[in-house]
């Protein structure tokens, strides 16, 4: 008689249970993140640090506006801190928005509560030298911050300047107010490029669509739900409802509400309604290089915190889940834990992404940037 077969399942080899990468948290903060990426300071001792780009010669700048001032970051030896922080242009109005343009040369664009100039770039040095005004702005208000972006090719030749309203709902009698304006490189030709925007302080290009996206934030004083901030897809000769309308084309009853209004083709409602006094700003969009399939073409957006809202929200930065086109497909927090029961730690501003699972977010409270890589 043969002996009975021994149990295969004994004969196997034990099975590796999988290994979940864990995150790695290494600022003084209880921040929360997905698995496998890890957040570390990369420069601090910032004030209160907002916009940020690349330099021609690739390190990152960012502005300081209550200091008037825009500093170069570089990290010679590659080891993520910043070696040192150089002044790259100072003694300006509230400066915010950056942007770089090279072509015969590479000139540096700053974005000032009243103007937006030009400069030339040394590399080297790190300063920026020879200034010359392009375009005038409305300063003052309720929002002085201006951020710039160029149009994605073959348009790149035009840039795009962000201005906010005076108030928080009003009619204004500057018509540069409450919209996104566009103008050549050199300032000319300046006219408006969409309206019935009350503070869209920060834009993005789609990868793969070229549209401008845009965060929004929404008015007070109706309630701690009430209107949504908003994240549009900005096009050109687009109305996008403020003072009158809100969210996805919603009326604003509150305001002039014996005023009637016909249905309008222009006027565009919301691509992603978020919740009223969360304060969107800095969006950036993954690319495809160096990243997880499931992170292609999603949102990164900083939700800079609520200051008048009956239990704060905010405080955390959202990845929103799109399609290639930007179709929604859902969201979820990607870095939380700024806001405590003791108050706020830290407000994100800007956010950065680069190829390879790399990010840099802005904190204007903290005074740090932090990196973040996966």
């Amino acid at each position: 008689m043969k002996p009975p077969p021994e149990d295969i399942a004994k004969l196997l080899p034990p099975e590796k249970s999988a290994q979940v990468p864990p995150t790695i948290n290494e600022t003084e903060f209880p921040l929360k993140l997905p698995a496998g990426f890890k957040i570390s300071i990369f420069a601090k001792g910032l004030g209160s640090p907002r916009v940020m780009t690349y330099d021609p010669a690739g390190n990152i700048v960012v502005s300081i506006p209550a200091q008037g001032k825009v500093v170069a970051l570089p990290d010679k030896n590659s080891d993520g801190v910043a070696d040192e922080v150089v002044t790259v242009a100072e003694g300006l109005n509230s400066p915010h928005g950056l942007a770089t343009r090279c072509t015969e040369k590479c000139e540096f664009f700053i974005a000032e509560s009243n103007q937006v100039a030009y400069y030339d770039y040394d590399t080297k040095n790190l300063k920026t030298f020879n200034k010359r005004k392009i375009i005038d702005l409305p300063s003052g208000g309720n929002h002085i911050t201006r951020t710039i972006l160029f149009m994605p090719s073959p348009n790149d030749h035009k840039l795009l300047t962000s201005v906010g309203s005076t108030c928080n709902v009003c009619e204004e009698n500057d018509w540069r107010r409450a919209k996104i304006l566009i103008s050549n490189a050199d300032g000319g030709d300046l006219k408006t490029f969409a309206s019935g925007l009350r503070n869209s302080v920060f834009m993005a290009i789609h990868p793969v669509t070229g549209k401008i996206w845009a965060t929004e934030m929404g008015r007070d004083l109706l309630g701690d739900d009430l209107p949504p901030d908003e994240i549009n897809i900005v096009e050109e000769d687009k109305d996008y409802g403020w003072p009158y309308f809100y969210g996805k084309d919603i009326r604003d009853a509150a305001f002039e509400p014996n005023v009637m209004f016909e249905q309008n083709p222009d006027r565009f409602g919301s691509h992603i309604d978020i919740p009223a006094h969360s304060s969107p700003l800095g969006l950036a969009f993954i690319p495809e290089e160096g990243w997880p399939q499931e992170y292609w073409h999603n949102l990164l957006v900083a939700y800079h915190g609520s200051w008048n809202r009956t239990v704060p929200t905010g405080y955390k930065i959202v990845r929103y889940k799109l399609d290639e086109q930007g179709n929604y497909l859902g969201e979820e927090d990607f870095i939380s834990g700024w806001l405590t029961n003791e108050g706020a730690l830290g407000r994100p501003v800007d956010i950065l992404v680069q190829p390879g699972g790399i990010i840099y977010v802005s904190d204007d409270k903290a005074g740090v940037i932090y990196r973040i890589t996966h």
